[in-house]
């Protein structure tokens, strides 16, 4: 497993349940602003690591469900979201900025 992908899951594991942030936030966060992608695909191999990295807590900008083809089963990644209290309605988190987790203002820097 690369560094950074560390450094990813490391973050995503802070996320608490009933919260959600953004591929975007947690690149920025771990020093790849431009590596949102990087992060879709490092969420798309967390089920092949020991540790649970709760991936159905990182969504698109918009609180699109966008990785939900990822998860098994139809709605899975809804599943899990609602079952910590979020409502999902038409593949999207609703008031998105309310249930919002910016690791930049929720974490110490020497958190990771």
């Amino acid at each position: 497993m690369s560094d950074l992908y560390s450094r990813i899951y490391d973050v995503v594991r802070l996320i608490p349940a009933g919260r959600a942030t953004s591929y975007g936030a947690i690149a920025r966060f771990v020093g790849s602003p431009r590596g949102s992608r990087m992060v879709g695909w490092a969420m798309n191999q967390c089920h092949a690591h020991e540790e649970y990295t709760p991936a159905h807590r990182v969504v698109n900008r918009l609180g699109i469900l966008s990785g939900k083809h990822h998860f098994p089963g139809e709605n899975l990644m809804q599943e899990l979201l609602e079952s910590e209290g979020l409502v999902v309605l038409d593949d999207q988190i609703q008031n998105f900025d309310q249930v919002f987790w910016d690791p930049f203002k929720e974490l110490n820097w020497n958190a990771i």
